[in-house]
């Protein structure tokens, strides 16, 4: 029998509300519905570390599995191959494991699409190369906009503002399923706060995202509601909730690493 998790954010359910979906845009929306897998399953294939139907990315890159149908055993099965016993890995979007299988932890998360979003260049921002990957995990150290790693610069396009040496605010591209961008990494040094710097790198990672034919959309943390009434002000629409589990494969292991 599957293990039916149950966490919630302020008593909503998980599944998506007909108020939680936007109109379609010029892009099929589906494919958001499990954004990871198709991202790992497309733009992002020659990043993806693939056992039949599941994948992850490279622990060092975004440290996020997918399944292709968490519905099904055999992609469950594919991920223990993948991922090996007794093994903690985070995934999304899963409401359900399979026996044997141990959620550990996890929360809420929502996806919202740009649907009136004015994307411009911000002559002030300059783009991050690896060189500056100290700089970003610093700034991400203080700031928690969500997971950026050592690698993580390799999913796409990084930009940031600074104020001499120093670098102050950033946002860049993380997942790409198939016709959609992700922007995310958005923060801004504390100091710095109430100058619209995040704001400006948003509509200029977004412009670049349109330009080669994408739509933006991005993700946040449900109780992150700050951040959320943002994104709307400025454009996004609340699409969708859906759960973050951080799982742990049957067996047991020696190494019990988090990928």
């Amino acid at each position: 029998m599957a293990q039916q998790t149950d966490i919630r954010a302020g008593g909503a359910s998980l599944r998506p509300a007909a108020s939680d979906t936007v109109a379609p845009s010029a892009h099929d929306t589906s494919v958001l519905d499990n954004a990871v897998w198709a991202a790992l399953d497309g733009p992002h294939a020659y990043l993806a570390e693939r056992v039949g139907q599941a994948a992850r990315y490279p622990a060092d890159v975004y440290a996020f599995a997918a399944l292709a149908d968490p519905r099904d055993p055999a992609a469950w099965a594919d991920l223990l191959t993948l991922v090996g016993p007794g093994t903690t890995v985070r995934i999304k979007p899963v409401e359900t494991v399979p026996d044997g299988w141990e959620v550990v932890g996890g929360g809420v998360g929502v996806q919202l699409v740009d649907t009136a979003l004015r994307a411009e260049p911000a002559p002030e921002a300059v783009q991050l190369g690896p060189d500056y990957v100290p700089e970003i995990l610093d700034l991400v150290a203080r700031t928690k906009p969500g997971p950026f790693l050592k690698r993580t610069i390799e999913l796409g396009t990084y930009l940031g503002i600074r104020d001499g040496e120093r670098l102050i605010a950033l946002a860049g591209e993380r997942l790409r399923p198939p016709g959609w961008t992700e922007i995310s990494a958005v923060c801004t040094d504390p100091a710095y706060q109430g100058r619209g710097l995040a704001t400006r790198l948003v509509r200029t990672v977004a412009a670049g995202i349109r330009e080669r034919g994408d739509t933006p959309f991005l993700h946040a943390a449900a109780n992150n509601t700050r951040a959320i009434r943002l994104y709307e002000s400025i454009g996004f629409t609340l699409r969708r909730r859906s759960p973050i589990l951080l799982v742990r494969s049957p067996g047991t292991s020696h190494q019990g690493t988090v990928l």
